[in-house]
């Protein structure tokens, strides 16, 4: 079978795997792993190179970390600087030595495997958990920031933990000078970034934004994703942190949320084939061995990290939010098949415990996907009372009775302008960069973005608006946005501002019931005006 044909089958595999499980309100992620496994056990793999299939399938996180980072500014870490290193610090410390002493006390395992096998499982899944908390909208809530901050400890302890693992393949070498090499790289990798962050990137992607082409847009975002990644990999981190500092670095550009709704489509694709290569690890021989060995195991973990995660976080907290988030980071990561996989190159760990712990983790990482989105309907049933307030949300997206101005030319500034004046909460997109940068000006909240987006219209929270304004005169991208928002929610309160009656014709299946005639309200006014006048 050629890569061709093999691709294909993939594909319809996928989607009629992902099909079904839609219908039992499944995540797709459980597909794409079944979709490996089911590729491992039917087809003949000789033909592909995994080194490479998991090298472009790791930019799924790459691209999920990019995204999360323009959600995470710098102001933001100082914000939740307990979550992450308090609270993250202690959760990857505790959980590490406390399965590294199970490792050795209960299956006699030498210190350097256990040490291993407990950093690798204190570790949880960046991938699933903030995809699901993204689109679920409980990102913003005091347990997805919780969750947001010990995820973000976590990525950044893979990179000692795998500075651990070289050094035990080579115990010669000086931990002084290991630590000191990683510290000066470190730095080094966050200096070009902010500086690129904090100057060159804006005018550059000010001067694509003026050529007025979109997939040039696009391609400078890739473009920056992945020097990001690349300059951080050259330094010997992980191709996520490295995409993660950058999309913090930008956060605070007018170009945040357009990036962001353009990024998506690659991020979602990707990541299906990231998680397609899990399940492909999976060795159905060992499995089958060590069936039981395998469940106990899985229930074992995920009943100690929850636990651990609890007890931590009900001493800062309420036991609802704890529970929640002990429920959000029970999983094993992903990261872990990283750390596995380096141990295994290094002789550090038994080709038959590898495969135990790989089968491990592929079912952490399906009951996660599958539970995490009850988690809250769960804890409800032990803490029925409400604990979920936010005093200072995570970004400003937690608005809500907002007017969407959709335009900021002439007619969009006077809208706003008199929004404004009546004190009432908005938001404008606007796709030219000039006029955006007149709003800024104004102090008005103007966001650089397509507005036919539906990722775009999600990032200004359309669901909790009170109404959208479409400013716009061109024909095409009124019907555009509208689709789009009607796409999202038909019941959302749309005012479109028209100028002739062959427009509304065009608009009369969208079920759009706000019309303003420009031409009509413009001549009654004149006419008012008019009657006023001395006769």
């Amino acid at each position: 079978m050629n890569i061709l044909t093999m691709i294909v089958v993939t594909l319809a595999i996928s989607l009629l795997l992902n099909l079904s499980l839609k219908r039992l309100h499944i995540s797709p992620i459980v597909g794409y792993i079944f979709t490996g496994a089911v590729i491992v056990f039917f087809m003949d793999l000789a033909q592909i190179d995994n080194y490479y299939l998991s090298e472009v399938a790791e930019f799924g996180i790459v691209f999920l970390m990019f995204t999360i980072g323009l959600e995470f500014s710098l102001h933001h870490l100082k914000m939740m600087k307990k979550e992450v290193f308090v609270y993250g610090s202690l959760q990857v410390v505790l959980t590490g030595v406390f399965f590294a002493y199970i490792a050795i006390e209960f299956f006699g395992l030498d210190l350097k495997t256990a040490i291993i096998i407990g950093s690798a499982l204190s570790l949880s899944s960046t991938a699933i958990v903030l995809k699901v908390l993204n689109s679920n909208g409980d990102i913003h809530r005091p347990y997805g920031r919780y969750s947001l901050g010990i995820l973000l400890f976590q990525d950044l302890a893979v990179i000692p933990i795998l500075l651990m693992i070289s050094f035990f393949s080579n115990p010669t070498a000086s931990v002084g000078s290991l630590l000191f090499n990683t510290f000066i790289s470190g730095a080094i990798v966050l200096i070009v970034l902010f500086v690129l962050g904090k100057y060159a990137t804006t005018k550059f992607l000010a001067y694509v934004v003026d050529s007025k082409t979109e997939e040039l847009f696009i391609a400078a975002i890739l473009l920056i994703v992945l020097f990001s990644a690349l300059l951080a990999h050259s330094f010997g981190f992980s191709y996520s942190l490295g995409a993660f500092f950058a999309g913090m670095l930008i956060a605070e550009t007018k170009y945040k949320y357009q990036i962001e709704a353009d990024l998506v489509p690659f991020r979602d694709l990707l990541l299906g084939l990231f998680f397609i290569t899990v399940g492909m690890q999976i060795d159905f021989g060992v499995v089958k061995e060590n069936f039981f060995m395998i469940g106990f195991l899985t229930i074992g973990i995920l009943f100690i990290k929850a636990a651990i995660i609890f007890l931590l976080i009900v001493l800062f907290s309420f036991a609802k939010r704890a529970l929640k988030t002990a429920l959000a980071l029970a999983q094993v990561g992903e990261f872990s098949f990283a750390v596995f996989a380096l141990a295994k190159a290094n002789n550090l760990i038994p080709d038959q415990l590898l495969q135990i712990m790989i089968a491990v983790v592929v079912i952490s990482l399906i009951f996660t996907s599958l539970a995490i989105r009850y988690v809250r309907s769960f804890s409800d049933l032990f803490f029925p009372e409400a604990t979920e307030k936010l005093k200072e949300p995570i970004v400003s997206s937690e608005i809500r009775n907002h007017i969407i101005v959709c335009g900021y030319s002439l007619l969009g500034q006077k809208i706003v302008k008199e929004l404004k004046r009546k004190d009432l909460q908005y938001i404008a997109i606007e796709h030219d960069r000039k006029h955006v940068e007149n709003g800024h000006k104004k102090d008005d909240i103007v966001f650089f973005g397509n507005a036919a987006s539906r990722s775009m219209l999600n990032s200004v929270q359309i669901k909790n608006a009170a109404a959208v304004i479409i400013a716009i005169d061109n024909d095409e991208k009124v019907r555009l946005i509208c689709e789009a928002i009607q796409a999202i929610d038909k019941n959302i309160s749309i005012i479109v501002k028209i100028s002739h009656a062959s427009q509304l014709e065009n608009l009369s299946d969208l079920n759009i019931k706000s019309y303003i005639n420009e031409n009509e309200s413009v001549a009654k006014l004149l006419v008012s005006k008019a009657m006023k006048c001395d006769i």
